[in-house]
């Protein structure tokens, strides 16, 4: 009995260790994410100087594919594991997780390399896409050859998911204090995983939308969810239809608009597109069988 307790204790207590060095890990990364700088601040006809403000940094992430060196993107510095997984599933370099056998973060001076260890079909498949991306916040388009390289073929989408439209309040009343980065900074986006009760169960930020939305299918990739619906507090643009359809995802929706051809490739690909998302409003452009009213 004494043993049972004592091995108890012990799993209580790495329990708490974990907690503790994942709440540090967050902290350690907002840091890094929101720098500070001294600021005039102008109010009511009134100059206040040596102010401090919080500014979200802008961080030079290169993604290396066994050694290849592919793209570099500017991010906000977290979760950059997730954004690893998920903008190789956007882009169509691999199928699933199990494509990826290793990434490692290596800190440099003037950024961070993301090195990514593939499966073989998948490096072949890389070289062929030929991809030679500038360097710039949030676009996963910016470089490509081909149409065919941006709007791929993609299957259509289940129809197994549901969602009261009267959730999407619950969501936006439930984000705002959940966005930490967003709060101190005033300067990112989010995209956030949400169940079908519209509790809110993931939520990844960064200065670029499409870099909030991928870290988030890197996280949805991981954990192997699907279900539920995503929220980002943007446009809704094609490419972002494109990353959730490549997800498994059914549902998204938007704080703001979605463009014609979102909407077209969203009712390609059978998914839920809904915007304008705000208290007591939505406009659903697709898919609206997935949208109930209570």
């Amino acid at each position: 009995m004494r043993e049972a307790i004592e091995l108890e204790a012990r799993g209580e207590r790495s329990e708490q260790k974990q907690n503790e060095q994942y709440e540090q890990r967050e902290q350690n990364e907002l840091a890094r994410c929101a720098i500070h700088r001294e600021v005039v601040h102008y109010r009511a006809d009134t100059l206040t100087c040596d102010s401090e403000m919080a500014l979200p940094s802008e961080t030079p992430v290169a993604l290396v594919y066994n050694g290849i060196a592919h793209s570099v993107m500017m991010c906000s510095a977290s979760d950059l594991e997730d954004f690893a997984i998920g903008f190789s599933l956007s882009e169509g370099i691999i199928d699933s997780l199990l494509d990826i056998h290793d990434i490692e973060q290596i800190d440099g001076c003037q950024g961070i390399e993301l090195h990514i260890t593939l499966a073989n079909r998948c490096v072949h498949r890389l070289k062929e896409k030929r991809r030679t991306m500038a360097g710039r916040t949030g676009c996963g388009i910016c470089g490509s050859e081909s149409l065919e390289q941006v709007i791929r073929t993609q299957p259509s989408l289940p129809d197994s998911q549901r969602l009261a439209v009267g959730h999407i309040d619950k969501v936006l009343s439930a984000l705002r204090p959940l966005q930490l980065l967003g709060q101190r900074t005033g300067a990112t986006h989010a995209a956030v995983h949400l169940d079908g009760e519209g509790n809110i169960l993931a939520i990844r930020e960064d200065v670029g939308r499409h870099i909030a939305l991928d870290k988030l299918v890197g996280h949805l990739c991981r954990t192997g969810r699907r279900d539920g619906a995503i929220l980002v507090t943007s446009r809704a643009s094609f490419e972002m239809v494109q990353k959730c359809a490549s997800a498994g995802v059914e549902i998204l929706l938007a704080i703001s608009a979605a463009t014609e051809l979102a909407v077209e490739r969203a009712e390609q690909t059978g998914l839920t597109l809904v915007g304008f998302c705000r208290p007591g409003r939505a406009e659903i452009y697709s898919g609206c069988q997935r949208i109930l009213l209570k």
